[in-house]
């Protein structure tokens, strides 16, 4: 898990929007190299999950949702929040957990960390814990969306065609492209 480097404080701070997924504040912020402090604005979320699922054949478990805020679908990774506090555990557990609800597949290999990321940091505090999930086994009728989610259609898809997929343009979800990135960069894929 990340530390925050030395150096960073918060001077003040004022809460401009407080929704169910989301904050957004007004801060001033001493930084290392603004001892006087800036203001900006930030947007505050829970730490989320990003799961690859693979199953035994090497094959990738991909599911197609409506996002609305970009008012179309995408095929992604399961992915999802954090609740409460980001433990090691917590972590794990928020992962399995999003992939049984949105996909139906259970791990009988190993969860495998394999890092975290900022998705958009100029404007958002949202950190990202990336996961392999080997030999998971695929249950379709075991999948349990949840009411806010809107999951079209659960799909499997060999590693050349998820390759195919980011190359032509259809996967655009930074969270499934951050995620296949590091398994190709890992040497994880075939």
């Amino acid at each position: 898990m990340t530390n925050r480097p030395e150096g960073w404080e918060l001077l003040n701070q004022e809460l401009l929007l407080d929704a169910p997924h989301v904050k957004v504040v007004q801060e001033r912020v001493r930084t290392p190299s603004r001892p006087q402090g800036r203001e900006w604005t930030r947007v505050i979320r829970k730490a989320g999950v990003a799961v690859a699922p693979r199953l035994p054949d090497g094959s990738f478990v991909l599911i197609r949702e409506e996002r609305v805020p970009a008012r179309r679908d995408f095929w992604q990774f399961p992915a999802g929040q954090v609740d409460g506090a980001s433990s090691q555990a917590s972590v794990a557990e928020a992962a399995r957990r999003e992939l049984r609800e949105e996909t139906g597949c259970e791990i009988s290999g190993k969860l495998e960390y394999l890092g975290e990321f900022y998705t958009s940091p100029g404007f958002t505090d949202e950190l990202t814990h990336q996961f392999l999930a080997s030999e998971v086994v695929w249950n379709p009728g075991a999948a349990g969306h949840d009411g806010e989610e809107q999951i079209l259609e659960v799909k499997v898809f060999s590693a050349e065609e998820l390759r195919r997929m980011i190359a032509g343009n259809v996967i655009q979800d930074a969270n499934t492209l951050t995620l296949y990135a590091r398994l190709a960069a890992g040497g994880r894929l075939p």
